[in-house]
């Protein structure tokens, strides 16, 4: 857990040891993923790359409130915390053959804390721990609970508060998450070729599942959680600016983008869902759509064969965007983009939102079959939004008690109370 700050030795520190101390919480949390992926590189091994870049902050706690805080607070720690991983280096035995590895490093042993020469080091360095806490060795809530610790900048108590479960099942995530990379010897590299794809799937499925947990939180009281959201927007962006040829990586910039817009309309004065039809488009940020839209456009711009999948669901946030009004959403267009998506990658949650989109281009008619279909495969058996959207076919085919009946089992077994309730008061709804 990240140090709190405090003020010098003597409870003074300098001239204004609280400014300093403050500064130095806000430094840390903007340059840790920096730091790290720095120190990384040179130690080869994530938690005593976090080790070390957690010295670095104490090391400025006991010097910036007395010294006074230096120009470049950010550079200062990545070299003051590189400086401790050559200390450290040079006393393993194999000090010679890992300081041959980090060439360009040696001169840190003595050279006073400065900004590395070239930022682009820094960028390689970050690229790397993206693709290293999202090693597909771990499991998935290893990997989210990494990304969110080393890459976000989060406290162990924050990531469990988000996601809430236990500090301590949070702790040993992350803990067992590092032993693996470790005991498995895991490159600190960005891996290219055959690999690069699958690699690169499993980090933007990890920003995706954060952003979902907070754009539609599965359990708990509240529905949004807008920090997770932004979080894992501020990943994204990073990443995007890591790896401009990516299409797929601009692609889930732009959905998120795009979805992120909608969060201020989503939820009413009392935290409950407001759903998509009834929500006010003029609180959705215009900003954030243009930003989505720019990030589509670039996605587009360095594709070389057919959209993938974070692409096309963007392209479909596109639709409901540009849409001023619910009347005005292009569904024919979303239908046939949930078909390719299906193509793409089959799955039978893509199957219930094409069945979605195809319900209000032709028909709740036209739909009911294709979810009927769903309710026999087995990954959709406890998933509520199954009966819900069942639900709200047959409520519009005038079929109100088999609707009351789908809205209540939907409502059973929905976890986020704010979503169970209401379910429960569009099952209370249906007359018949």
């Amino acid at each position: 857990m990240t140090p709190q700050p405090t003020a010098g030795p003597d409870g003074t520190g300098g001239p204004e040891p609280g400014r300093a101390a403050g500064t130095v919480e806000t430094v840390f949390r903007m340059e840790f993923p920096r730091v790290v992926a720095g120190v990384a590189r040179i130690v080869r091994d994530v938690g005593i790359a976090e080790e070390l870049a957690q010295d670095a902050l104490v090391a400025a706690l006991e010097q910036w409130p007395r010294d006074g805080v230096p120009d470049n607070p950010g550079a200062w720690l990545t070299a003051t915390a590189r400086h401790r991983a050559v200390d450290l280096v040079r006393r393993r035995e194999t000090y010679a053959r890992k300081l041959a590895e980090i060439g360009r490093d040696a001169d840190l042993v003595t050279a006073p804390p400065e900004p590395p020469a070239d930022p682009d080091d820094i960028d390689d360095d970050l690229l790397r721990l993206v693709f290293t806490a999202c090693h597909p060795a771990l499991s998935a809530e290893a990997r989210t609970a990494l990304t969110l610790r080393l890459l976000g900048g989060l406290t162990t108590a924050e990531i469990a508060r988000a996601f809430l479960v236990p500090e301590a099942t949070v702790a040993q995530r992350i803990v067992r998450a590092k032993r693996t990379l470790a005991r498995k010897n895991v490159a600190f590299e960005v891996p290219y070729g055959p690999d690069r794809e699958a690699r690169l799937g499993s980090v933007l499925d990890v920003i995706y599942l954060i952003f979902n947990e907070g754009y539609a939180a599965t359990a708990g009281d509240d529905w949004l959680r807008p920090a997770l959201c932004e979080d894992a927007l501020r990943l994204a962006r990073v990443l995007s600016g890591l790896m401009p040829k990516e299409p797929e990586v601009h692609g889930l910039t732009a959905l998120l983008e795009f979805q992120a817009s909608r969060t201020a309309a989503r939820t009413g004065p009392e935290g409950e869902p407001v759903l998509l039809a009834d929500q006010n488009r003029a609180r959705w940020n215009r900003m954030l759509i243009a930003r989505g839209s720019a990030a589509l456009a670039r996605a587009d711009a360095v594709a070389s064969g057919p959209p993938g999948p974070y692409v096309l669901q963007a392209a479909v946030a596109a639709c409901h965007a540009h849409a001023y009004r619910y009347e005005e959403t292009d569904w024919h267009r979303i239908a046939a983009l949930y078909g390719l998506l299906a193509a793409r990658t089959p799955s039978p949650v893509v199957e219930l939102n094409r069945a979605v989109a195809v319900s209000m281009a032709e028909g709740p008619e036209a739909a009911l079959p294709l979810v009927d279909a769903l309710t026999e495969v087995p990954e959709l058996r406890d998933y509520h939004l199954l009966p819900s959207v069942r639900g709200d076919l047959l409520a519009r085919l005038g079929r109100a008690a088999e609707a009351r009946q789908e809205f209540t089992r939907a409502a059973q077994l929905a976890g986020n109370a704010r979503e169970r309730e209401m379910l429960r008061r569009r099952a209370e709804g249906m007359e018949g």
